[in-house]
């Protein structure tokens, strides 16, 4: 089922931006482990060298914070 309402830029741009964060550090958590991964190669820019693993880790993190906060500014938006 879709919704009627239009979403708010800002609850888009969240949402693009977990999207990311989560799939490209989960991506690169793959390739430091498994090493045959290399989807969304260009997230490996944002790591620091030495720290890839946890640098990975922090993007997941910080994508599934940046999407809980985008579904609750969405809800307060709505209503």
């Amino acid at each position: 089922m879709t919704s009627s309402t239009p979403k708010s830029p800002l609850t888009v741009l969240t949402g693009l931006i977990c999207f990311v964060l989560v799939v490209g550090g989960a991506s690169g958590l793959l390739r430091e482990w498994l090493g045959w991964i290399h989807f969304m190669g260009f997230v490996r820019y944002l790591t620091v060298d030495g720290y890839e693993t946890y640098s990975y880790a922090a993007m997941v993190i910080l994508g599934v914070a940046v999407g809980a906060a985008g579904d609750a500014l969405a809800r307060r938006h709505h209503g």
